[in-house]
């Protein structure tokens, strides 16, 4: 019930599939993942680091502000080692705190960025600003519970707020230099890359470059 589509009867890791596969393909050196509640997203694209064979590092960022679950580091330490991990590095810090010291520059780029804090739009635009200077080309982020608002208790009753990442999603839709593309699985997650050489992209009239053959008659 982490809201990635996963399934225990079957093994079956749901959305993780696309995390692993785009760690795997993209073949990134440091991966940045901003949130988790018990470390299912970290656990798999460090899982995914690790079988590259390149030396990948995964930053895991959450100030274990639910409850005390990453409040230890030695006890954080030993349930990353319980997966065979030992490349993870976990800050407990938020992202604003995080962004304040010397480790954040110092990351190099950032192959893949997944967002899944704190869900408001405000939040998610802080998180994805605060690592756009150090995307590249072909870099990727992913946000988490994407595709709608909703109502989150995960901070108790008295502590509800609304999800609101999706108003952020309709906002980087309308910018012309980026691909948004949901995923409406389970919670939600969208992947949002930046348009390769945007100003190549012309638009062209229906059927132009096409073989005669497969063009429309008129």
């Amino acid at each position: 019930m982490m809201g990635h589509a996963q399934a225990v009867d079957d093994c079956n890791l749901g959305l993780g599939w696309l995390y692993y596969a785009l760690t795997r393909i993209a073949r990134p050196e440091r991966v940045v993942c901003i949130g988790s509640w018990r470390g299912f997203v970290p656990i798999v694209l460090a899982t995914a680091l690790r079988e590259n064979g390149n030396g990948g590092r995964l930053t895991f960022i959450d100030p274990s502000l639910v409850d005390d679950f990453w409040a230890d580091p030695e006890r954080t330490r030993q349930w990353f080692r319980s997966f065979e991990l030992d490349n993870i590095e976990h800050h407990r810090l938020t992202t604003q705190q995080f962004v304040e010291g010397a480790m954040h520059l110092s990351l190099g780029p950032v192959g893949i960025l997944f967002i899944d804090g704190y869900h408001t739009a405000e939040q998610a635009r802080f998180d994805h600003e605060a690592f756009t200077p150090l995307l590249r080309d072909g870099s990727s982020v992913l946000f988490h519970d994407s595709i709608r608002p909703d109502t989150s208790l995960v901070y108790g009753e008295e502590k509800s707020y609304r999800h609101t990442v999706s108003l952020y999603i309709d906002e980087l839709k309308r910018r012309p230099e980026l691909q948004v593309m949901d995923f409406a699985v389970d919670s939600g997650v969208t992947l949002v890359r930046r348009v390769p050489n945007p100003a190549d992209r012309v638009p062209r009239a229906a059927g132009q470059g096409l073989p005669s053959s497969l063009r429309r008659s008129k």
